[in-house]
């Protein structure tokens, strides 16, 4: 007769079915750890793909840290993709550290995106952030370059929705500046940089940010440039240019009036030679008309020649152009 190997197969394969839906050793752990939870719940974690060592474990830990929570509500924060583990570390660590932390704020918390049990430990134990180098100006010109050390602690019931540590750096960076540019000379910041940290903490500068603010240190203050001295430089070549730039303007202008001038003065002259050119002219048609005489004529040529005379004593080697008229009256006989 045969061994009858199908049926035990059979039945070896339904056990570990069994078994791998109804874990009886984890629901043994339980009871005896004092966590109620039914082998039917252990199945359906199953079939809803929920890992029950993990919900079990993570209940069995809770219970004795004294919380009070359930499966249902560990497997809702596991199939919303929170991290249970992290969230039973937070709230026993608040729990010891008497600090107030529901379930609902530490899954709200961790489904965030937050680190719950980071910022548990945050708030027990404050962290230092350093800041970047900070250049500010005092009133005097001088630069100052700042480096502070932020002392922080978790805010629990801003962790969801409140500003990081970038707002809190750019918060103080914006604090620093402040503080520098309004005191009158550098050396009173020199002398009490206190003061930067003091006008900085009177802000409020964590209001709405996930961290409260405990201390601000200044670690260090160096002097940089003279700012001042080097915007009056920048400003004196500046208007240098301008008032360069305004007297090639104005020489320019008197260039093109003496030009214009030139123009007129020549103009003139040509209407005083066109006049000239009229005399002969005139003279030849009063002689015609009958209203010149001969010895009107010649009494004119002597007060002509008289005022050559007069004019070549007073400029020797020049012409008069008082002759002119005579020698174009001359072309015209």
């Amino acid at each position: 007769m045969d061994f009858p190997f199908f049926p035990i197969i059979v039945g070896g394969i339904v056990l570990l079915v069994f078994l791998y839906f109804f874990p009886i050793s984890l629901w043994i752990t339980a009871l005896f750890s004092g966590v109620r939870v039914s082998l039917f719940q252990l199945a359906f974690m199953r079939v809803r793909k929920v890992p029950p060592s993990l919900i079990v474990n993570s209940l069995i830990t809770s219970t004795k840290a004294g919380l009070e929570l359930t499966a249902n509500d560990l497997e809702t924060h596991y199939l919303a993709g929170g991290n249970i583990p992290s969230v039973i570390k937070a709230l026993i660590s608040a729990d010891k550290a008497n600090i107030p932390l529901s379930f609902k704020q530490a899954t709200a918390i961790d489904l965030a995106g937050r680190d719950v049990f980071e910022a548990v430990t945050t708030s027990v134990n404050p962290k230092v952030i350093n800041t970047p180098n900070v250049a500010a100006v005092a009133q005097d010109g001088i630069q100052l370059i700042a480096k502070a050390r932020i002392t922080v602690r978790a805010n629990i019931a801003q962790l969801v929705g409140g500003a990081g540590e970038e707002t809190i750096l750019a918060r103080v960076g914006e604090g620093i500046v402040t503080s520098i540019g309004s005191s009158r000379s550098h050396k009173e910041v020199l002398e009490n940089p206190d003061k930067i940290s003091k006008l900085v903490l009177s802000k409020g500068l964590d209001a709405g940010t996930a961290f409260e603010i405990l201390s601000i240190d200044i670690a260090d203050v160096d002097i940089g440039e003279n700012i001042g001295a080097k915007l009056q430089t920048d400003q004196a070549s500046a208007d240098l240019r301008v008032a360069e730039a305004r007297a090639e303007e104005r020489r320019a202008m008197a260039v093109a009036m003496e030009q214009e001038n030139r123009a007129k003065t020549q103009e003139a002259k040509s209407r005083v030679v066109e006049a000239e050119a009229e005399i002969p002219k005139a003279i030849a048609e009063a002689f015609r008309s009958g209203n010149l005489g001969v010895m009107d004529y010649y009494r004119m040529r002597n007060m002509q020649s008289d005022t050559d005379m007069r004019d070549s004593i007073a400029n020797p080697g020049g012409q008069s152009s008082s002759t002119k008229p005579g020698r174009d009256e001359g072309r015209l006989s």
